[in-house]
Parts: structure tokens; sequence; C-alpha cells
């Protein structure tokens, strides 16, 4: 598996980052001060959470003035969406089987 995708993995195992993310994406950009409001951990604890994001290149930060914005990067997930296709096509295959199989007993 590749490390990137790992990262995303990674990133998206924990509720409280994949809480973040979908406030990102849902809305335009949130400030971290922002983000932290939506949880009751503190900012630092919601830092590392983005910083996780970041690595996994869920999210990009931009400093503006004294704040820090984050940004979804939904192409991120592209990914995940390939590696899953490929499980979409394998259970697609095996349910027709399985449908032929029945269908030829009935």
């Amino acid at each position: 598996m590749s490390e990137k995708r790992n990262r995303i993995f990674k990133a998206i195992a924990d509720p409280t980052r994949r809480e973040i993310f979908h406030l990102l994406i849902v809305g335009t950009a949130l400030s971290i001060t922002q983000l932290s409001s939506h949880f009751e951990i503190s900012r630092q604890g919601i830092s590392k959470h983005i910083q996780l994001l970041v690595d996994a290149d869920m999210i990009n930060i931009e400093q503006q003035g004294r704040e820090r914005i984050c940004y979804a990067q939904a192409s991120a997930l592209k990914e995940i969406k390939e590696w899953l296709s490929f499980y979409d096509i394998f259970w697609d295959n095996k349910l027709d089987a399985l449908e032929n199989h029945l269908n030829k007993k009935a």
C-alpha cells in the first residue's frame, strides 16, 4: 500500500479528524480558532489533529495576518476512491456470480 494512502487512512481513522475535514468540506475555510470552537478539546489538541490532516495532504493552511486558515483538499480522497474501486468490481463480480448460481437453481 502506498505511503500516501497510509497517511490518508491514518488521518480518517479518527472521528475528530473526520469531523474537522467535514467542517472544511461543507464550509469554505475556517481558522484553527473557529475549528476549535466545534470541539471540547484544547486548541493544541485540534492543532495536532490538523497536522495529521496536513501530512495526509487533506488540508492546506495559509497564514492570514495572525490567523492560520485551513482549506480542505477533497482531491486527496481520490487515492482512497481508486483503491476502493477494485473492491467494488470484485464484489460486483462475486454478487453477479451468486445471482447467476441462484437463478440456475430456481
